[in-house]
């Protein structure tokens, strides 16, 4: 992998402090940026030009639901990965739904952390086990189940190989080299995909996948 440039947005100072010391044996990882608050972390970002924030919760001023949202709308090229101690289903579900590119507890060790820094920029998401688990419970309690045999999801052939190898974590350089077709053409089937299943990006479309088992 590349080198990195990370930013990381945090109210405590010694944890911030602690996560980069943590990571320097990962030589390409590079910390460009730390932030009190999601207000400092969005005056800066443009400057600092980071790939990847990893972004706490709970921050004065402006707090990392805010900011996820603000960023995400802004700098769109910028993924975030949730830092925290927060567990609670209902911040995973909606910080997931609102841009996050993953979502880690602040007992995370720093092999996981790297794991995710490193899915997140060749993929687009870090879906660990926690994640998961919350998701997949999230997204059918609140949908009534309607047995209906007609309204089977179909999609084509193509389609298919690609939300198979979007699932496998695969790029869409990679997808296009497998499949002997351009990037710009798997692109254009992740949209497509996208826009009819009614979701943002390629957590969704994993999860779609997954939920209505379109996937072997």
């Amino acid at each position: 992998m590349d080198d990195v440039r990370v930013a990381i947005a945090d109210d405590h100072q010694i944890f911030r402090k602690g996560v980069i010391l943590s990571m320097r044996q990962y030589t390409n990882i590079k910390f460009v940026m730390e932030a009190d608050n999601g207000e400092e972390m969005i005056k800066g970002v443009a400057e600092a030009k980071p790939d990847i924030i990893l972004m706490d919760l709970r921050m004065p001023v402006k707090d990392g639901i805010e900011t996820t949202k603000y960023i995400n709308k802004h700098f769109p090229e910028i993924r975030i990965i949730i830092l925290t101690m927060y567990e609670d289903e209902r911040f995973v579900g909606h910080l997931m739904e609102s841009g996050a590119n993953g979502y880690l507890l602040k007992n995370t060790e720093p092999s996981e952390i790297k794991k995710a820094i490193s899915d997140v920029m060749r993929t687009g998401f870090y879906l660990n086990n926690f994640v998961n688990k919350i998701l997949i419970k999230k997204n059918y309690s609140k949908q009534k189940f309607n047995p209906n045999l007609n309204s089977e999801i179909v999609i084509s052939d193509r389609e298919k190989e690609v939300l198979t190898l979007v699932c496998m974590e695969f790029t869409a350089s990679e997808i296009a080299q497998k499949m002997e077709i351009s990037p710009r053409t798997v692109e254009a089937i992740k949209d497509r995909l996208m826009e009819r299943f009614g979701v943002k990006n390629s957590v969704g479309l994993v999860f779609y996948a997954m939920k209505n088992s379109l996937i072997d």
